[in-house]
């Protein structure tokens, strides 16, 4: 039997640097190929038989094409998590090419940590609720700039109810109106873009509402059990999914709060014990609209109470 060659791959958005760790034997760099699929496969195709070789390379921008391209050529791969790659403190030189032969080389020792990789329809619905939740970042600018602007000139509604509900907003266009021809067109200008955003909210929360049925069953599935909680409705569950993916693959709530980054800093020595705030993770920044979900937990749930946790765990198997 052929022994495995373990490559590390350098991705870049054009360029991949490669370096091969040979079981046992040295590490040496294959050089800079273009990153374009014909190049991929001419390379692993010098590196044959196939089911010898074991790639992996970082988790970063250029996301999972190269994940999926090699694994459809038959090539193991695996997404490497880049802030759980070992670290010398004295090293102070990085190339492309040290990059690659460290992947090589730490992932011939078992060093490294792989992620989840989504499927490339669960990978559409990430990039969907992102979408949304970006939306939803700029309409929370846009208010922003258009209530300071009227509480700068002194318009504040008597008897408008809540600000940004449809009555509120009705006052806006009907009530308030400036002398001054720049002022007004800054009015308009601010209003439209909330109105716009508006609509933009819309339209993604619709085309969710559409990806989520033409998802997987066991997707759909997870997604409607989590409607079973009181304040989730169908955009926050499908964003939850999108985000955990596979929710069978926590063995333990602790490691769900850990990927989540629901966790406290702790720093810990001696009879000292410090801890700090909750670790600032990029899915904690998307799970807002678990935080907006606990503020309407008091409305009804859509669905039966019966469903369970443990129900939707099962369920996501």
């Amino acid at each position: 039997m052929s022994k495995l060659r373990f490559v590390g791959l350098d991705v870049h958005a054009d360029t991949i640097v490669v370096a091969v760790a040979e079981a046992g034997g040295e590490v040496r760099s294959l050089g800079v190929i273009p990153n374009r699929l014909e190049s991929i496969r001419k390379m692993m195709g010098k590196l044959a038989p196939l089911e010898t070789l074991k790639c992996c390379y970082e988790a970063g921008p250029t996301g999972y094409v190269l994940y999926w391209q090699l694994t459809q050529l038959g090539v193991a791969c695996e997404v490497i998590a880049p802030s759980l790659i070992p670290t010398k403190a004295g090293d102070r030189v990085k190339t492309d090419r040290r990059d690659a032969e460290k992947l090589a080389r730490c992932y011939r020792a078992g060093e490294l940590t792989p992620v989840w990789v989504p499927d490339a329809n669960h990978e559409a619905l990430r990039d969907l609720v992102r979408a949304r939740e970006a939306a939803k970042k700029d309409q929370l600018r846009h208010r922003h700039r258009l209530g300071k602007f009227l509480l700068r000139h002194g318009k504040r509604p008597s008897d408008a109810g809540k600000a940004w509900t449809q009555k509120y907003l009705n006052w806006i266009r009907i009530h308030v109106h400036f002398e001054q021809p720049a002022l007004e067109a800054t009015l308009k200008h601010y209003r439209e873009e909330v109105d716009h955003i508006a609509e933009r909210i819309a339209k993604l929360e619709q085309a969710i509402d559409e990806a989520v049925k033409q998802a997987s069953p066991e997707m759909r599935a997870v997604i409607e059990a989590l409607q079973a909680l009181r304040g989730v409705a169908q955009t926050t569950a499908a964003t939850v999914v999108a985000e955990l993916g596979s929710l069978s693959r926590f063995a333990r709530p602790s490691q769900l709060m850990g990927y989540s980054g629901l966790v406290s800093s702790e720093y810990t020595t001696g009879n000292r014990v410090q801890r700090g705030a909750i670790i600032d993770r990029p899915i904690f920044r998307h799970f807002s609209v678990v935080m907006r979900s606990s503020c309407s937990a008091t409305a009804k749930s859509r669905l039966s109470r019966r469903r369970s946790l443990c129900w939707i765990l099962g369920s996501s198997r």
